[in-house]
């Protein structure tokens, strides 16, 4: 027999393990229930999850590979549908022990809430009193009706339930009349209250902790996957767990509990001390009454211990008289061995001391106190934060005899709004304050200059060659260096000084307390660049690697009282670029040319904006011969017609082109434009053999889909591609150098020529030049312009030329403005030429029109 059960056992075993291999070959599909309830959940206009829960079963979803299906349902369809097995996750469900016996849950919460009574704006409901004959709606099916119903029907007040199926026609039946109060989470009521213009009253109730529940023995799998995302990304500051509160609410109060809440918990201390104070005097009265007595002290202690705070009585000596559930539970012990002590028999020293000053101003002075309350345990290590009411109890002649507390545990919510803070004011990687953090301490700062004693600076840092770093070497590496730098520049500043990261290599510090003179505080906040510049060049151990790193600094200083936090900012930022123009591993003042550079870098950018929507742009056209003289094609260079400053020369715009990136829009129609004009001459004898060459920036050149853009722009002209040459410089091969390849490889497949130009005054690696599938090598024009007086100009064009016939590469020269300059060129082996000799760049027509010079150069 027993063989026989083992046997069942083993095969129930391999099939269970045959399923879960084949459920693992697809992605789980999740169907969640969703009712109306913002923020927690609810659907956006595109059908989507979306609330606190929903983004949060998205990442989880994301990082499970789940697929989510919404299920839009009223509340208590969504759940008769969980518990029948029709949906698999039903978000935002307080646990109760009413519900365990039909759903399973989680172990981790996934939200805190509590649940409180909304009414319209002019109404007077304060208390539970207050609801006495009042309609108050509540959702059909949900937990805050019952544990509700229990509470008011203990004060003996009679409510006219109005059940609703989803929180929003609660809201809008109190809002048109039709309910004098509704029941709702506090997330829900803080959003929806001004729409309905509801107000929320002082009645607070149930705090609970919120799940997503599934059918009782189901989708065992899911909760536990929802636990293990949970308790790793609750543990984690900027985690998903943490950007979904952030997005939902990011801001952090400066207080921890709405105020709300604290009317809420002195209501409830009232009551709970009017409550006692019955009981008390119940237990004075006759025989007869004694059975009632004890049936309301039953009660009482019911309705105190089911609520999650903890409630106690303490007398005058300090020693505890009561103590709920909750209370028994932190200090593990039952009533009985808690009633007599006091708080160090409980807290450590310092914590009983505290107690003991807040309990005595309730006690002594007849004060209401309302306090966080921070108690470590007798055993010094474990640490909750409790807001605690208090308040004092009086007997019939108005004499204190006791204090009755409320303590509700908010260590939870504490850290959540800590780590809010955190990843909303400070960089994750480097722990130090972030933009936003920066410009609130600068505007505080900026604000009191004219009281202040004092100047104060603004020092902008950047590292230098930071990306090579980061693409030689990982983002790793550059990770631990960014960390380095900022404990470096953490020892280079004071406690008074703001040191932030704005983002990828830039670090800001804000120095104050500087001499009022400004020349005295130009000299001290010099001092400290220098220190920072000095500090920082210092080498870094970044692993098993030895790393030697420079900044630029710019400084701007706070004198002008006119400066915003951004106008500074940019006036750093401009001083370090001018670092950075000077050579690196520098620091510069800001100074009001900077400033004019500035502006007219802006106004040329936008100016190139325009010129590219208006067509201002032309293309002219500089011949290319050989040594007979005989038109071979055409060098295409760019001109600006500028409708103010007429013809503008490449020199003027093409940095600015670069650096705002309009050169990859102004590339691409060059390209175009070109292939253009090789179509038109295809079909003239005399012109269809020429070549255009076409320079091609840097930037344009590491796009990933650059190939892609030459075939599309032969494609879209019908352009021979082997009259299509592409000058590329050296200092474009050496990054990189296996892509490069591939695209040179590519674009040679389709027939496309490849020139390098300037060639000899870059790396000029002979390693690269054999790999390199390179059909021309361009001398460039410094070499040409000195050939016929510098002998060591003339031997390196004849090494060029050397090298080029022994690659098989033809070789041109640039720059060729005399008669003699070509002789000697072609003295030397080079029989290609480009230069004013031959002929200026003009528009397309002065080169179709173009014959070869007779005498007299063109220079």
């Amino acid at each position: 027999m027993v063989r026989k059960h083992l046997l069942h056992c083993l095969q129930s075993t391999v099939v269970l393990l045959s399923l879960v291999a084949c459920s693992a070959l697809f992605a789980r599909e999740v169907r969640v229930g969703v009712y109306s309830n913002e923020p927690k959940i609810f659907l956006d206009s595109e059908g989507k999850l979306s609330g606190i829960f929903g983004d949060l079963l998205q990442a989880i979803a994301a990082a499970e590979d789940w697929t989510l299906k919404p299920v839009p349902c009223e509340w208590q369809a969504c759940l008769t549908a969980t518990q029948a097995g029709s949906i698999d996750l039903m978000p935002d469900v307080a646990f109760s022990e009413a519900r365990a016996p039909l759903f399973e849950f989680h172990r981790v919460p996934a939200l805190h809430s509590w649940s409180q009574i909304y009414q319209r704006e002019g109404q007077a409901i304060e208390s539970v009193l207050d609801l006495q004959g009042r309609r108050v709606a509540v959702l059909q099916g949900g937990v805050q009706q019952s544990f509700f119903a229990n509470l008011v029907g203990s004060f003996g007040v009679n409510v006219q339930w109005v059940a609703v199926s989803n929180l929003s026609e609660g809201f809008s039946l109190v809002a048109s009349g039709k309910a004098d109060a509704v029941v709702a989470s506090h997330q829900f009521g803080s959003l929806q209250g001004p729409r309905y213009k509801l107000v929320a009253t002082p009645i607070m109730f149930q705090p609970s902790r919120l799940f997503f529940a599934t059918g009782k023995g189901r989708n065992a799998e899911l909760l536990n996957a929802i636990d293990r995302r949970l308790q790793a990304w609750q543990g984690t500051p900027g985690s998903e767990y943490f950007q979904v509160l952030a997005r939902w609410g990011s801001e952090a109060p400066r207080t921890l509990v709405p105020k709300g809440v604290l009317w809420g918990l002195a209501g409830l201390t009232t009551l709970l001390a009017l409550a006692l104070g019955f009981a008390a005097l119940l237990r004075r009265q006759v025989t007869e009454k004694t059975r009632h007595l004890r049936a309301s002290e039953e009660k009482l202690r019911v309705i105190l211990d089911s609520v999650d705070a903890h409630i106690y009585i303490k007398d005058t000596e300090l020693r505890y008289q009561y103590a709920n559930h909750k209370v028994c539970e932190l200090f593990a012990m039952p009533q009985e061995q808690v009633v007599g002590r006091t708080d160090p028999s409980f807290f450590d020293p310092v914590t009983a001391e505290n107690l003991r000053n807040n309990d005595l101003l309730v006690l002594q002075h007849g004060e209401r106190v309302s306090k966080e309350e921070t108690n470590t345990g007798i055993d010094g290590v474990t640490t909750r934060t409790f807001l605690s009411v208090k308040q004092p109890l009086r007997d019939s002649n108005g004499q204190i005899y006791a204090l009755c507390g409320v303590s509700t545990d908010i260590t939870e919510l504490k850290n959540n709004r800590e780590a809010i803070h955190q990843l909303a004011f400070y960089d994750a990687l480097t722990q130090l304050p972030n933009r936003r953090l920066l410009l609130d301490r600068m505007q505080q700062t900026l604000s009191m200059r004219d009281r202040l004693a004092h100047d104060g600076a603004l020092l902008y840092i950047d590292l230098d060659n930071f990306k090579t770093l980061n693409d030689t070497l990982g983002h790793d590496m550059g990770d631990q260096l960014l960390q380095q730098v900022a404990q470096r520049l953490s020892e280079c500043t004071r406690e008074m000084d703001t040191l932030a990261r704005l983002g990828g290599d830039e670090f800001v510090v804000m120095l104050q307390g500087l001499s009022k003179d400004p020349s005295e505080a130009a000299r001290q906040a010099e001092l400290v660049a220098q220190k920072v510049v000095h500090t920082l060049a210092e080498p870094y151990q970044l692993g098993p690697l030895r790393y030697q790193n420079t900044v630029s600094l710019g400084i701007a200083m706070f004198s002008d009282p006119h400066s915003t936090q951004e106008e500074l900012l940019k006036r750093a930022d401009l001083a370090m670029y001018q670092a950075k123009a000077d050579g690196r591993n520098a620091l510069r003042f800001f100074n009001p040319e900077m400033q004019a550079q500035m502006s007219h870098r802006v106004a040329l950018e936008e100016d190139l904006r325009v010129g590219l929507s208006e067509q201002q742009f032309l293309l002219y056209y500089q011949p290319q011969v050989d040594q007979h003289g005989n038109l071979l094609g055409a060098e295409v260079l760019l001109r600006w017609q500028h409708p103010q400053r007429g013809l503008v020369l490449p020199g003027t715009f093409i940095p600015s082109a670069e650096s705002s990136g309009l050169i990859l829009p102004l590339g691409r129609w060059i390209l175009q434009a070109a292939c253009m004009q090789l179509m038109a001459w295809s079909t003239r004898p005399g012109l269809a053999h020429l070549t255009i060459a076409v320079n091609v920036s840097a930037r344009q050149f590491r796009q990933p889909d650059f190939v892609q853009q030459v075939f599309a722009a032969l494609d879209a002209s019908g352009a021979n591609a082997s009259r299509l040459e592409l000058e590329l410089t050296e200092s474009q091969l050496v990054d990189d150098i296996e892509g490069v390849t591939a695209k040179m490889t590519a674009l040679k497949s389709r027939g496309v020529r490849l020139s390098l130009d300037d060639f000899g005054t870059g790396y000029s690696s002979l390693n690269y030049l054999k790999r390199l599938p390179i059909d021309q090598l361009k001398i460039d024009q410094s070499f040409v312009r000195d050939l016929l007086i510098q002998a060591h100009d003339a031997a390196i064009v004849k090494t060029i030329v050397a090298l080029g016939q022994s690659l098989h590469m033809n070789v041109i020269a640039e720059g060729v403005e005399t008669r003699s300059q070509r002789d000697a060129l072609e003295a030397l082996g080079c029989l290609h030429y480009q230069g004013y000799w031959f002929g200026r760049p003009g528009p397309i027509e002065s080169l179709e029109g173009w014959t070869f010079p007779a005498s007299t150069p063109m220079a």
